[in-house]
């Protein structure tokens, strides 16, 4: 009998839905039936869109959808001791079945090894083209590396979606003894989590790619800025920069090229201003997590005063496909003017949430209805928020609008982050509102006057809004807010902040209005603060 592997998820979605809990229930199971030597069973990360935990039985190449442990025990009787496909609990391997009127289909590059691999197996790496993009690149010389990057059509996927080889090329060009290459991988954007599972399932196409970027543009060092509540990342990836300094891929004189290169985890404390750039690099140099100005920027002075690139997790991880593959390769996927795929997180009242990467140019629609499976419990769909929470909330008569790098000019709605969330009917808009301006109030590093001090009026004017206290005059001020700190704030936290304020109000003032002229809330959810009546004694 061939030995057989069962992949089992653990991102945090499925450990919700009791993950860990039917891994060890399939342990059992397979040790009681003596399936021991032939069935090993490991926990992995898992993509896709799916409402249960996903179990991969290779070298089947079979995918469960498992909701309980009767599940567990009929997948190891039928397929693990029969060798028969359980297919009622199959899902298709493309980890999706859209409608007929959806045609677009999953496109993997930055995950095509996720719950494939053991992520903490170098040589499964390997032996999925893995470091052959880095000993092509190393055959080249660093000016065709970055012009290929360039050809590519690459931005950054961290959401601001700068040109990545203008990014690197600004950096090569510059003079200096030690130049750094720094890895965002902090992903504050609350509903964000496609890095985390980038780091979790694929730590080694970080590492090549961050080798790639420093031989490109001469440098020696690097540096992963992460989370430090990512926990399973940084495990993840300190095993994996272990293992490539023993096989050769990270230190002195990498294959042989006479290259070097050095790696460093750093963990971030969950300062959300810590993603903008230079606040990261303060951060890593040991000071207080807030932004430098600019000019001059991180390409030419960045980290401790050095030529720095920086490159947001999902960025870098398309590197060593496009250089295996060619720019042409890439520019066939998605849009000409936003080449290649995009990683979508699906949140919120959706059916099935998860992750899934597209080409660019998808629609709202067909990643929220052809993947997600629309919207939970079949209630009516009242907004969706695109890019994260510094993104846009559009209504649905804006769900057929295309996500690439021009959709917001064109459009008025953010690609950013990649977050798809779903908000029903039930929720009123105005205590989102304040939920949104409150996330920002508390992470507001106080640096400037408009961040620091417009989120908190703003918040103050919310919740006088949701106790029916606020007028027409607080939601003109609440307006006027959102242009100042757009205008006036020091860095793109406080910069961002008009973003979902903004698009709340225009595209739901009626309810607003509701709440400071009518006095009500369309869904029940705010109430009147009535006075409290004096003791008489």
């Amino acid at each position: 009998m061939t030995p057989i592997t069962v992949l089992v998820s653990v991102d945090s979605n499925s450990i919700l839905l009791g993950a860990k809990e039917l891994a060890n229930y399939l342990r059992a199971l397979i040790s009681e039936y003596n399936l021991d030597p032939l069935v090993s069973v490991l926990e992995t990360v898992a993509i896709g869109t799916y409402d249960g935990v996903v179990f991969h039985v290779l070298p089947d190449d079979v995918y469960y959808v498992v909701k309980k442990k009767e599940d567990v025990k009929k997948i190891v009787e039928e397929h693990l001791l029969k060798g028969r496909q359980v297919w009622d609990l199959t899902v298709d391997k493309s980890q999706l079945k859209p409608g007929e009127k959806f045609k677009v289909k999953e496109y993997r590059i930055v995950t095509r090894n996720i719950g494939v691999i053991d992520p903490r197996n170098i040589e499964e790496y390997i032996a999925r083209d893995g470091y052959f993009a880095l000993s092509k690149a190393l055959k080249m010389k660093p000016e065709e590396v970055i012009n290929e990057i360039k050809a590519s059509g690459l931005r950054g996927r961290g959401g601001a979606g700068f040109p990545t080889g203008l990014k690197w090329e600004f950096t090569a060009k510059a003079n200096a003894d030690q130049k750094y290459i720094v890895c965002n991988a902090d992903e504050g954007e609350p509903g964000t989590f496609k890095d985390r599972l980038i780091m979790e399932g694929d730590p080694h196409s970080v590492i090549e790619a961050m080798i790639i970027a420093g031989y490109a543009v001469g440098a020696t060092k690097g540096y992963i800025y992460i989370r430090g509540e990512y926990y399973n990342s940084v495990e993840n990836l300190r095993k994996a920069i272990k293992d490539a300094y023993e096989y050769g891929f990270l230190g002195e004189n990498i294959l042989g090229s006479g290259f070097n290169f050095d790696l460093t985890v750093r963990l971030g404390a969950g300062a959300y201003v810590c993603g903008e750039e230079t606040a990261l690099l303060e951060s890593i140099e040991g000071k207080s997590g807030r932004p430098r100005l600019k000019p001059p920027y991180p390409p030419q002075v960045g980290l401790f005063g050095k030529p720095t690139v920086i490159n947001n997790v999902e960025t870098l991880a398309n590197v060593p496909q496009i250089i295996l593959n060619g720019a042409e390769w890439f520019r066939s996927i998605g849009t000409p003017n936003s080449p290649g795929t995009k990683v979508f997180c699906l949140v919120g009242d959706v059916n099935r949430r998860g992750m899934v990467e597209l080409p660019m140019g998808v629609t709202v629609r067909e990643v929220l209805y052809g993947f997600g499976g629309g919207i939970k419990g079949g209630r009516e769909l009242k907004m969706v928020q695109t890019g994260g929470l510094a993104g846009t909330f559009i209504g649905p008569d804006k769900l057929d609008t295309p996500l690439d790098y021009d959709s917001m000019k064109n459009y008025g709605v953010s690609l950013g982050s990649g977050v798809i969330l779903a908000i029903d009917d039930t929720h009123c808009v105005v205590d989102i509102a304040l939920n949104v301006m409150e996330f920002f109030r508390h992470e507001s590093c106080g640096k400037c006057t408009p961040c620091r001090e417009g989120t908190k009026v703003a918040c103050d004017i919310l919740e006088k809004m949701t106790k029916f206290q606020a007028s027409e005059e607080d939601l003109k001020y609440l307006e006027q807010i959102a242009y100042v700190t757009a205008d006036a704030s020091f860095c793109g936290l406080g910069q961002s902040i008009n973003v979902p304020l903004l698009s709340l109000i225009n595209n739901f003032r009626d309810e607003f209005l509701a709440h400071v002229k009518d006095k009500v809330c369309s869904v029940g959810l705010c109430k009147e603060v009535k006075p409290k009546r004096a003791i008489i004694k």
